[in-house]
């Protein structure tokens, strides 16, 4: 199938490059024009506009942000510039309100519109074993299925509204946050008590918490690998910011996002901009003043 793939960071350029290699004709657009260079060399199409990477049968994007999707699709033209029937899938992490918002302004324009972000870290990505959660049309989604497939493990459905899926990716990463800080405060309370983090996360992670995600970034603050970022910091503050927008939106209080967006927004003001965001472990040991102490 002919398919575009625009935003080529860690899981967009992991997610394109299965495509290629599932035998897909697939043209790429990155800002940063460097991001194509390895697809390219797989026998990736590489554009130099947005509009261009639009020409197939269906465009994915995988964009960071709310004002990256606004920039390009609204403010840069490519809503306008895709021809009608074209099927655009975003597996972003945008807020409720855009996702409403994108659904609308594609079917006004006769363009079909698949909300369909994704949970896993980009080696989830490069082995094709994401678990991508989609909303759209049940016809447009199968017609995306097989190219689904190729990029993930499972497609869990969600119904027809876009922001049905966007919420569940984003009240997940709120989940994985919580888990994360859970583990960042209770290991700094058994080294206060002179057992290391490793010790403890070993015994919880194989015991009560024996779950993909403690034990990922249980070994990261174990190890105390914070880079590279598998999920880096800003991202994750961006998406509990999400979390409480769409919170205040459906009046619901998460007193937890509040506590969770501050903490990582101290680890920002650190600098913590290129690490992973478990380093939410080193802002509760700073709070326990534990590199301070004689343990």
């Amino acid at each position: 199938m002919k398919v575009g793939f625009i935003g080529l960071g860690a899981m967009g350029s992991a997610m394109a490059s299965n495509l290629i290699k599932a035998g897909h004709d697939v043209t790429v657009w990155n800002r940063s024009p460097g991001a194509a260079e390895p697809l390219a060399s797989l026998g990736a199409k590489v554009v130099k506009s947005a509009d261009r990477a639009a020409q197939g049968e269906v465009l994915f994007s995988m964009l960071a942000n709310d004002a990256a999707v606004r920039d390009i699709f609204f403010a840069g033209g490519l809503l306008d510039a895709m021809d009608k029937g074209t099927v655009h899938v975003n597996h972003a992490t945008v807020s409720v309100a855009l996702a409403s918002e994108m659904g609308a302004e594609h079917a006004r324009r006769g363009l079909d519109y698949v909300a369909a972000p994704v949970f896993g870290r980009p080696d989830v990505a490069a082995a094709g074993k994401l678990n991508i959660v989609a909303a759209g049309k049940p016809a447009v989604i199968e017609k995306v299925r097989p190219l689904l497939e190729v990029m993930g493990s499972r497609i869990w459905m969600l119904g027809e509204a876009p922001e049905r899926a966007n919420v569940v990716k984003i009240a997940g990463n709120f989940m994985l946050g919580a888990a994360i800080e859970s583990m960042a405060e209770a290991s700094a309370l058994t080294r206060a008590h002179g057992v290391s983090a490793a010790d403890f996360l070993e015994v919880m992670t194989n015991t009560a918490f024996a779950s993909p995600a403690f034990k990922i970034y249980g070994q990261l603050i174990a190890e105390q690998r914070y880079t590279p970022a598998g999920f880096a910091l800003p991202l994750g503050y961006k998406d509990i910011g999400l979390a409480l927008a769409a919170a205040d939106a459906a009046r619901v209080p998460l007193p937890l996002a509040g506590l969770l967006r501050d903490a990582l927004l101290e680890a920002l003001s650190a600098g913590d901009d290129d690490v992973d965001w478990s380093i939410l472990a080193q802002v509760a040991a700073r709070h326990a003043h534990l590199d301070e102490r004689k343990l």
